[in-house]
């Protein structure tokens, strides 16, 4: 009785005035994309009903899932990341400190759904096989990002030496493969991985008591979506993938609202298993951790068990959503929109797409309010948002002219890297980080089910290579936030720069709270 009690009082704590603004963010993410998709539905790109039913129903369950899982992340998963990364530095034993990290990586890498769906891309490589060695690869770069965190090593040198490791890489794997290799840099970092790992981070720095300290709990993810990256092109040399390896989504065929409601009903036992399994490892790893530790509270305990539940419903109703209901909207709107004369429209339609499918990214939601709360709201949630989105916009777009042209990725990939790079040393070093963390971030599942196959039908219906071309639009969309985030980093610069230089010619002082509380930046 007094446990239920406990339990209903937490639940309380989300009153209706909370979810109400949580459900209020999340119908503005959701809303616009929506409304894109049947404003061209009704317009210029036709699609069948029982298409049509299908995504409207996938977008009532990616609403309820988001809603759910934003709960659940504030309930459960940051609190959890926090106390692990906290508990596991005061206790000042290196090896502990680097086994716990290696552990939790592996755990959670193999936790995150997306990586199920880069496996199967790939036959050639045993699934268990790619996703041993991705998980292994993200476990050992959350090891070197936790070194970096405890010998204040910069992140800039880091990113530098190995992405020019990763391009070296590339010289001796299948060109046919780069795509897939760099999309899982991308995939691997979405909805289970960056809620954990950013509070992990956030965790470590409360115990530092410099002024960087809170620079530096950024980046962990940045250095995360390199493991699989490499690790990935390390199998592409043993295995020698071949194009001739993936398949082009399909689109079911409906006739009837029986056959409609058993798409999904077939949908949901698939991922509640999923995303069971899923959870599973990070419960198991936390129980265990508690047991050693004994640091956290009943109440707390009781508070962390009902948002993973939160966020296990959430995840099951999204990715059920997106995956029985945008995906075959996504394949069909491409191919549709792709055998039009003027085909070259399909670019700025990508491009309105990009900028607003990354609101809909539940991990955008995390860093987004993490970054304003560490910032004190120096950098808004507003002004990250917008900036991601600019820069999605943008990687959707090149992906698109790549459909048209086939123009191999590497083409866009090293330039870009390139420019990322050396912004790095421009910058100031939260934006650096920031930016090579919103990078994971904004290439998560709805990049996944809905932009990759947009262009996996567009490539279909211009008879281009599906492996080549329409693959690599993850690893498009991992990338131009880098670039996005550090020029409004340079922006904040030159405005904090001039305000400096107005109190110097004024022969005064501005307070360094003035510039802490003050937004950087009205997009």
């Amino acid at each position: 009785m007094i446990i239920w009690q406990e339990r209903r009082l937490i639940l309380l704590q989300f009153n209706r005035s909370k979810l109400k603004e949580k459900l209020l963010e999340t119908l503005k993410a959701v809303f616009p994309i929506l409304a894109i998709v049947l404003l061209l539905c009704f317009t210029i790109a036709p699609i069948p009903p029982s298409i049509l039913m299908t995504f409207l129903i996938g977008a009532v369950l990616l609403i309820m899932g988001m809603l759910l899982f934003n709960v659940g992340v504030e309930l459960a998963m940051t609190p959890m990341g926090e106390r692990v990364g906290t508990i596991m530095t005061k206790s000042k034993k290196l090896l502990i400190m680097i086994l716990i990290s290696f552990v939790m990586g592996f755990i959670i890498t193999i936790s995150e759904p997306d990586l199920q769906v880069l496996a199967q891309q790939v036959p050639s490589i045993p699934n268990m096989v790619l996703i041993l060695a991705v998980a292994a690869g993200s476990g050992a770069f959350l090891v070197i990002a936790l070194l970096r965190m405890l010998f204040r090593v910069a992140l800039p040198h880091m990113l530098v030496f190995f992405y020019v490791a990763v391009f070296v890489l590339t010289l001796f794997v299948p060109k046919d493969f780069l795509a897939v290799a760099f999309d899982s840099g991308g995939v691997t970092t979405g909805p289970m991985t960056v809620p954990f790992i950013m509070a992990f981070g956030i965790g470590i720095a409360a115990i530092r008591s410099d002024k960087h300290a809170a620079d530096d709990s950024f980046g962990l993810v940045s250095l995360c979506s390199i493991g699989p990256i490499l690790a990935v092109l390390i199998l592409g040399m043993i295995y020698h993938p071949g194009q001739a390896e993936s398949v082009s989504e399909s689109i079911p065929v409906i006739d009837n609202t029986v056959e409609l409601w058993g798409l999904f009903t077939s949908g949901f036992p698939t991922y509640f298993k999923e995303m069971a399994i899923s959870l599973f490892p990070i419960v198991l790893f936390f129980g265990l951790f508690q047991l050693i530790s004994r640091d956290i509270n009943k109440r707390m305990l009781i508070k962390i068990g009902i948002g993973i539940v939160y966020t296990y419903i959430g995840l099951v109703l999204f990715l059920t959503g997106v995956n029985v209901g945008f995906m075959p909207a996504g394949n069909y709107l491409g191919q549709t929109i792709a055998g039009f004369p003027y085909a070259w429209v399909i670019v700025p339609i990508g491009m309105v797409i990009g900028y607003f499918i990354v609101r809909a990214e539940p991990a955008v939601f995390v860093l987004t309010r993490q970054v304003e709360e560490m910032t004190s709201g120096a950098i808004s949630a507003k002004a990250m948002g917008t900036s991601l989105s600019l820069g999605v916009s943008v990687s959707v777009g090149l992906a698109m002219v790549r459909v048209l042209t086939g123009i191999s990725i590497m083409w866009f990939i090293i330039p870009g890297y390139a420019i990322a790079l050396v912004l790095t040393f421009f910058v100031s070093k939260i934006f650096t980080a920031i930016a090579f963390d919103s990078g994971g971030v904004a290439s998560g599942p709805m990049t996944a089910t809905f932009l990759l196959p947009f262009a996996m039908g567009a490539c279909a219906a211009l008879g281009g290579n599906i492996i080549t071309d329409a693959f690599g639009i993850v690893a498009m969309v991992a990338m131009t936030p880098l670039i996005a985030i550090q020029i409004m980093g340079l922006v904040f610069k030159l405005k904090e720069n001039r305000l400096h230089k107005m109190a110097f010619d004024r022969k005064g002082t501005i307070p360094l709270e003035a510039f802490g509380d003050m937004e950087i930046i009205e997009l």
